[in-house]
């Protein structure tokens, strides 16, 4: 199994800028892609940015102009670094990562969700 802690949600005023991170840990060969989604109440979840296990990135078109993904692969770690804010980015977000599992191919895990509410 692989679990993933994330941390850095919280209250943030508009404008303001904050740091999601994410850790994979548990049995696997490695890690694909690494990613992020949000779901504000009664919206569907959305994609806000992935990176491949090259680099490679992909945001949605809400947030790519005043956001970073980056993977620290050694920590099997992913963040996504969020500026100007806006209200209608609060959403609780997940973080999602694609494994290799030794003779078991790829599997996808979703982290718990942390909570970002942009508020003043």
């Amino acid at each position: 199994q692989v679990q993933l802690v994330e941390s850095g949600g919280g209250l943030v005023q508009p404008g303001g800028s904050l740091r999601l991170s994410c850790a994979a840990s548990g049995v696997f060969v490695s890690i694909n892609s690494m990613g992020w989604y949000r779901q504000a109440p009664g919206k569907p979840r959305e994609l806000v940015a992935e990176i491949a296990s090259g680099g490679r990135t992909n945001y949605a078109d809400s947030v790519k102009d005043r956001s970073t993904i980056s993977r620290a692969n050694a920590k099997n770690t992913v963040y996504l670094q969020m500026n100007n804010l806006k209200p209608e980015d609060t959403a609780d977000y997940y973080c999602t990562v694609t494994v290799e599992r030794l003779g078991l191919g790829a599997y996808s895990y979703w982290g718990q969700g942390t909570q970002v509410t942009v508020s003043s």
